[in-house]
């Protein structure tokens, strides 16, 4: 007895800095009292409880973000919860790009104005195709999960991008995770694609994740521990072989670069964007993306950036691959929200550019995050404008239904367009600063052949994006062809938003360089 005294006695209990991981504590408190909320209010008073507590969470998470950077900090940031999350310059980037995002993303989640009632299907459960499935439809309740669910990946993301183990990271992404495979499901028109791409997700989600735990196991048994700080301090010099090294090193990347949706590992992109429900494939395009690669450019640069030289050129591979998948089968889709999947697979490519970019003064990870940010913005607001050209289907995303769009309504084509431009990155918007950064510091860090490759692929990848435009605008449109909805506050607001940080950050970008400049990750 007095043994165990003794030995509870030594346990002390982590030190936990409240103040550096609050935004983090409110959206998963948020979370739990959605939970609740959902399970005991009335169902006519969900949809207003949910969508403001949703909405006042993250403005109260920016605010204690902006409390907390502004205040007298480390430089070099803390690590807290006995080490496991480190919060440091680039940790609140991305959790600010996270809730900002986030915020553009439950936007489009809650409008019940697009589609009468909301997005969401009230009963997953009903077999696509039959009377129920088609009476339901019809329904205007809109189902109220979906917040909670939200508010779970994303405070899932934000602790990914702050992991300072490979454990908690795990744990991080399982969270994220299982909420998108259940959001994938659960669109209100097209059930069974909706379904079909739940379970490719899930099936391959649930595979990717095998990858990633058996190298965290690997890197244990090589380093003796899961922490990125030791596993770098072993690979900086040990007797053990190398072999769990890398094989570790290779299953784990594995698992993050299919999450971030990088070629050859994007086999589940197109699918789950097209049969995902708009607003959610929003929110994983912008949201995971910034997830996915926070957690890339932690495990690369704390972990894994004295053995480089080992694994640079495997990356290198990795990244011409994306880029040629994205570029040339781009090229080939006719439906819109597949084609910006192609697209998407393509921008990874040109992100993992900037992650392996490992030069001494950091601006490699600065115009990585950065891009990140312009994407994000870019992606929502393209989402939202897909989700208002409408039959009576519902969305009309196959190429041909957008046959002289501008005809029918020029402010929708125009902002479209805008936003396609971005993404091929012309100038004067934030998709042309996003990649000048980017390949400024692969030229900077000698990776000037994979630029010029890049280059190449963002040319051939710019005729897909002018495809649509000439599409647009030099087409006559169908007789019976598609309408465009007129969208409510939530969508206007989303879409406008996302244009004008575009805009924005093309026109006047060094605010936001200069942040994701400042600072490092904590090792």
């Amino acid at each position: 007895m007095n043994l165990l005294v003794a030995q509870a006695q030594q346990i002390e209990a982590p030190e936990i800095d409240y103040g550096a991981i609050a935004p983090l504590l409110i959206v998963l408190g948020a979370a739990c009292i959605s939970v609740l909320l959902e399970a005991l209010l009335p169902k006519h008073q969900r949809w207003a409880v949910q969508l403001v507590l949703t909405l006042v969470t993250l403005v109260g998470a920016v605010g204690s973000l902006i409390l907390y950077a502004t205040s007298e900090r480390p430089e070099q940031g803390v690590a807290t919860l006995a080490g496991a999350i480190a919060v440091d310059s680039p940790a609140l980037f991305l959790w600010a790009t996270l809730l900002v995002l986030g915020f553009g993303s439950v936007l489009l989640i809650a409008d019940r104005s697009v589609e009468p009632g909301g997005a969401f299907v009230a009963q997953a459960a009903i077999r696509p195709g039959t009377v129920q499935d088609r009476a339901q439809a019809t329904k205007t309740g809109m189902q109220t999960e979906v917040f909670p669910l939200t508010l779970f990946a994303l405070g899932g993301m934000m602790t990914f991008v702050a992991s300072n183990d490979l454990l908690t990271m795990f744990i991080a992404l399982e969270v994220l995770s299982l909420p998108l495979y259940l959001l994938c499901g659960l669109a209100r028109r097209r059930r069974l694609l909706s379904q079909e791409a739940a379970v490719k997700y899930f099936l391959l989600g649930a595979f990717a994740s095998a990858f990633f735990l058996y190298g965290v196991a690997l890197l244990y048994g090589y380093a003796g521990s899961v922490k990125l700080s030791a596993i770098a301090t072993a690979a900086g010099g040990t007797d053990r072989s190398d072999t769990l090294l890398f094989a570790g090193f290779g299953l784990l990347v594995v698992g993050l670069l299919f999450k971030a949706a990088v070629g050859p590992f994007h086999s589940w992109t197109p699918d789950v964007y097209q049969g995902a429900p708009t607003p959610i494939t929003a929110f994983m395009a912008a949201c995971t993306k910034v997830a996915a690669f926070g957690g890339i450019l932690r495990v690369l640069t704390v972990a894994f950036e004295n053995t480089q030289w080992e694994w640079r050129g495997v990356l290198y591979g990795v990244a011409v691959v994306s880029m040629v998948i994205g570029a040339i089968l781009g090229l080939t889709q006719t439906d819109v929200k597949r084609m910006i999947a192609y697209s998407s697979v393509a921008h990874a490519g040109f992100l993992l550019i900037g992650s392996i970019a490992l030069v001494p003064d950091g601006t490699g990870v600065s115009a990585t995050m950065f891009y990140l940010l312009a994407y994000g913005f870019t992606t929502i607001a393209a989402f939202g404008v897909v989700s208002l050209v409408r039959n009576s289907d519902g969305e009309a995303t196959h190429l041909s239904q957008w046959a002289g769009l501008a005809k029918r309504s020029p402010i929708v084509a125009a902002t479209f367009t805008f936003l396609l431009l971005a993404l091929a990155g012309i100038p004067l918007t934030s998709g042309f600063i996003g990649k000048f950064v980017v390949f400024s510091a692969a030229i900077e860090a000698g990776l000037m052949p994979l630029v010029v490759i890049a280059l190449v692929a963002s040319a051939v990848a710019a005729f897909f994006y002018l495809r649509v435009i000439v599409l647009m605008y030099f087409s006559d449109p169908a007789p019976d062809g598609p309408t465009v909805t007129v969208p409510g506050a939530f969508t206007t607001i989303a879409i406008t938003l996302g244009a004008v940080v575009t805009l924005v950050l093309g026109l006047w970008p060094t605010f936001v360089l200069d942040w994701a400049g400042t600072g490092s990750f904590l090792s």
